[in-house]
């Protein structure tokens, strides 16, 4: 039995030593960075899909779980491919400029979200807009921190707050073929369902009945 072990011994000794090469480092950071990605993109998913088609979607158990699992992949799946392909070529114009320049990582995620993330599908719309609302706050951080607007005398949160519930709420009302699908069907829930009922039941219990009376 302990001779069995020596083979796998050396093997793992042969990998951590292959690990810690310099040379090699970008690659490696690439190959972690797919496995990251893929990782992180799962424990994403997953609980938001199942939470969203438990609660706005019809179908048979099956079919919920069909639809959460491909949910869960295509996330886990693009994203291992964009930090993949976005470290690759990072790492490839370092190499060919001979330093690292900020312009880098803006070109190297430019081509990795149109190879990766150019898919015009319910998931993908979901992160960019998560990543867009994101950036449009970093944006105005960083004008603020460079002097291109002056620093707001009072927080001006409450201001924002304002405006996106305002705005939102009248394109709901009025242009809701433009919000997506799946607002759509939260602000319907909250909004529109809530001014319907026919008894006690799917007053307080439930939301809709289920029942033909």
């Amino acid at each position: 039995m302990a001779g069995g072990g020596d083979p796998l011994r050396a093997l793992l000794r042969a990998a951590n030593a292959l690990l810690q090469q310099r040379r090699y480092r970008a690659a490696l950071a690439a190959i972690k960075g797919f496995r990251n990605g893929a990782v992180y993109g799962a424990k994403i998913r997953a609980p938001h899909a199942l939470v969203m088609t438990f609660l706005f979607k019809s179908g048979s158990l099956r079919e919920k779980l069909k639809s959460i699992a491909q949910a869960t992949l295509t996330h886990s799946r693009n994203l291992a491919y964009f930090v993949f392909t976005y470290k690759g070529l990072l790492a490839a114009q370092t190499r060919l400029q001979g330093k690292k320049i900020p312009f880098h990582s803006f070109l190297a995620a430019c081509i990795g979200g149109w190879l990766v993330f150019g898919d015009n599908n319910p998931i993908n719309s979901q992160l960019i807009m998560y990543l867009l609302s994101r950036i449009l706050f970093a944006l105005a951080r960083l004008a603020v921190q460079k002097g291109y607007i002056p620093q707001p005398r009072q927080d001006p949160f409450p201001l924002v707050v304002a405006l996106v519930w305002g705005t939102v709420l009248w394109l709901f009302e009025y242009h809701r073929d433009t919000l997506q699908p799946s607002l759509q069907s939260s602000m319907t829930y909250l909004y529109e369902d809530s001014e319907v009922w026919h008894d006690l039941s799917d007053f307080l219990v439930y939301n809709k009945r289920t029942d033909s009376k």
